[in-house]
């Protein structure tokens, strides 16, 4: 009896499930059979548009950085129309054009689709003419075309994201494509499907930790730097020290998302900032700094005898325009860049001690940033290196990082010790309302609290004093480090005319908010990043305290 009423069950089920299989196939295939046709047919020639809503993504400051939004179009069917001629002069008339220039286009027996107003879609609709179908799409849209880009990377012909904050969180701010599971279920069903099979929830939108004002300020210096300097490509980025929220980061090159197919170099793409290694020079000597008071090996004042070179083995180490210094404290090693310093203390920390700086640093793996497609450089070269590779390595040469690198390491040196994780979203805003706060993410205590003040002290002389004074800024303490880097050949060697020119630095000082780095890669009529990238950083910093209302420190 039991086996009956199984078998009964069963065939049940089966003959329900077959029912409805059949019904939505009639309904798909006869009764809407044009309009899914125009539609796959239509979505094979657009190129822009995303499959799915996805999320807005906003600025710290509530500006739309990206959205979707809903456009109105008609397909145009011609193989499905019986009187061409009249339905060219109905349309003709609602899109105010000429009846002979479509006519012209529907003879062609070619499917094609026209963007219409919201008026016209109306119009059309209400005519229910044969072999026209309106529909409406939805699509990505930048407000402020190339503004950020490199950050927010752009939607593909697929609807999924592509580089920045749409290429790490696509899944957060699609949401999932629900469709497809209601297309093989009726209503009643689709709930569980979508809490059971897709386990997700519908698209999410983005608060960014970018400042606006911030941004477009550091956006607009680097045009203004590159009509002076004629970079190659540069890059301003800041970030708040005490828990690793980027506030901006601009880039140069830029490129506009809405319109990312017409970019013929995908290279452009790329976001340099965490994407690209470099060796950073001079603004990596802080670090060996740090290591050597950390160690108690050097003080501030500590003094060692600078003769203008140091003999190694290979090559003779140089200071830059190889001049020689004399006696010298390890404030006017940093104050005035010179590389035997650094050497100098490199030496009194030996291999194995500055390697272990190097990789607590955080310059043997990646940040974590929550940007698409980081990289980072293990530096097996340096591990495996000979004496005089660690002394270039103390100045910043013969060492690969990215600028985030750079920027969380010197995070710790700006606020008592401790690395942080950078990060560019705030908060995810879920469909229901829900919202999830992105908490900043605290590494380990690299160096003391002493060392972090004795060292800002010193780096506060760097702008008072030393080669960062066009950096400074009239009743503030700014800390900072001046560089320019040589550029190294693929075939060994470095470059005899290209350097890589930035600055370094944080404030206020003795309670940093900002933590800025900017980086010009081959500018020209400069050799120095005193003269082309400290004014830089001074216009910004004081942009960035009169904004956030922070009051002289004298």
């Amino acid at each position: 009896m039991r086996a009956i009423i199984k078998f009964w069950l069963v065939f049940s089920l089966f003959f329900i499930a077959s029912g409805l299989i059949l019904t939505k196939l009639f309904y798909l295939q006869i009764k809407n059979g044009q309009y899914y046709e125009a539609l796959a047919l239509g979505q094979q020639i657009v190129f822009e548009e995303a499959e799915s809503e996805r999320g807005a993504i906003y600025s710290l400051n509530n500006k739309v950085l990206a959205q979707t939004f809903e456009r109105s179009v008609v397909y145009i069917l011609p193989n499905k129309i019986e009187q061409k001629e009249e339905t060219a002069n109905i349309l003709a008339e609602i899109f105010k054009e000429s009846p002979e220039d479509l006519l012209l286009k529907i003879n062609e027996n070619i499917i094609f689709k026209k963007e219409i107003s919201e008026e016209q879609f109306i119009k059309v609709k209400a005519l229910n003419l044969t072999g026209v179908v309106v529909d409406t799409l939805l699509s990505r849209a930048y407000p402020f075309s190339d503004f950020a880009s490199h950050i927010l990377g752009f939607v593909n012909q697929e609807g999924q994201g592509q580089y920045g904050v749409e290429g790490y969180y696509n899944e957060v701010i699609e949401g999932g494509t629900l469709f497809q599971a209601k297309a093989l279920a009726p209503d009643f069903l689709f709930s569980f499907l979508k809490d059971n099979l897709l386990g997700k929830k519908g698209p999410s939108s983005l608060v960014l930790t970018l400042d606006y004002n911030l941004q477009y300020l550091a956006e607009k210096l680097l045009k203004e730097a590159k009509e002076q300097w004629n970079f190659d490509k540069a890059q301003i980025i800041i970030l708040n020290p005490t828990n690793g929220k980027i506030l901006t980061m601009a880039l140069s090159p830029s490129f506009d998302p809405n319109n990312f197919f017409e970019v013929k170099e995908p290279n452009t793409f790329l976001n340099p900032a965490l994407q690209e290694l470099f060796e950073p020079g001079s603004v990596f000597k802080p670090i060996t700094m740090a290591a050597g008071i950390e160690e108690g090996l050097v003080t501030a004042q500590t003094e060692y005898e600078d003769t203008g070179k140091v003999d190694l083995g290979g090559p003779a180490i140089y200071n830059f325009g190889k001049r020689v210094w004399g006696k010298q404290t390890m404030t006017d090693v940093l104050e005035e860049s010179i590389n035997t310093g650094a050497v100098f203390v490199e030496q009194k920390l030996g291999k194995d001690k500055f390697l272990k700086y190097v990789d607590s640093f955080g310059f043997f793996e990646l940040t974590g940033v929550d940007l698409a497609g980081e990289v980072s450089s293990k530096n097996e070269g340096l591990k495996k290196g000979y004496p005089r590779d660690f002394a270039s390595a103390s100045f910043g040469q013969g060492i690969m990082m990215t600028s985030l690198q750079l920027m969380r390491a010197f995070s710790a040196i700006a606020n008592g010790g401790k690395l942080v994780q950078p990060h560019i979203v705030e908060k995810i805003i879920y469909s229901d309302g829900e919202e999830k706060v992105i908490e900043p993410k605290l590494g380990e205590q690299v160096i003391s609290q002493a060392t972090s003040v004795q060292l800002t002290a010193m780096l506060v002389s760097v702008i008072k004093n030393g080669a960062g004074r066009k950096a400074a800024v009239p009743g503030y303490h700014l800390a900072g480090k001046t560089g320019t880097a040589q550029v190294p050949l693929k075939t060994g060697g470095y470059d005899e005319e290209k350097t890589i020119q930035s600055f370094i630095g944080y404030f206020p000082a003795l309670n940093p908010q900002f933590l800025v780095f900017i980086r010009l890669d081959n500018p020209k009529q400069t050799n120095a990043a005193s003269s082309s990238v400290a004014p830089i950083f001074g216009e910004l910093a004081k942009y960035a305290l009169d904004l956030y209302q922070i009051p002289p420190d004298y």
